[in-house]
């Protein structure tokens, strides 16, 4: 059973409360309380308002628990924008948008055996994977050995390894720099 309550109007740019909504979807009702108690972002009270109010549209309309609530679905919309002006210089004006939201919660009930399975065909794939994959790791694995003894043994007589990096001449320094002549 699925329970939706909207908020509209909210004298919130959409792009910004959608900064706070991304963070509570998908999660449980009370990870997503505790969340939005403790964001510091202007829209975390109103969505909380939303989230309270639509758990209590749960208990009470439909009599469903709260610890079994987790929020299916939150999308935030843009609403109509008040449109002003500001003056500038020399007589012009300048268009100020102030932007509004339209949100919308759903809230679904968790069910008992709601757990994502693998399916027969990547299972079946993946054991095949791993038996070829076995297989080339034991061979791949001892000529790494072989190399690392050889560098190695090229260390311990004093040469440098194979594979150090070369160095950065000290020229590049200068011309990266702002104020060089």
């Amino acid at each position: 059973m699925s329970v939706t309550a909207k908020l509209r109007y909210l004298r919130i740019a959409p792009r910004k409360v959608r900064l706070v909504a991304d963070l509570i979807r998908g999660k449980k009702v009370e990870q997503a309380q505790t969340i939005l108690n403790f964001t510091v972002k202007k829209a975390a009270r109103p969505l909380l308002k939303l989230l309270n109010s639509a758990v209590a549209n749960a208990k009470h309309n439909f009599q469903l628990d709260e610890l079994n609530l987790y929020i299916s679905k939150i999308t935030v919309d843009e609403g109509p924008k008040l449109k002003r002006w500001r003056p500038r210089a020399r007589g012009q004006v300048a268009p100020i948008q102030k932007k509004t939201s339209h949100i919308t919660l759903v809230l679904d009930e968790i069910k008992k055996g709601q757990k994502k399975k693998l399916s027969k065909k990547k299972k079946g794939t993946e054991g095949s994977k791993n038996e070829l994959s076995s297989a080339e790791t034991t061979k791949d694995k001892e000529e790494r050995a072989k190399k690392t003894i050889k560098t190695d043994a090229s260390f311990a007589k004093g040469r440098s390894r194979e594979l150090r990096k070369p160095r950065i001449g000290t020229g590049l320094k200068k011309i990266f720099r702002r104020k060089a002549f």
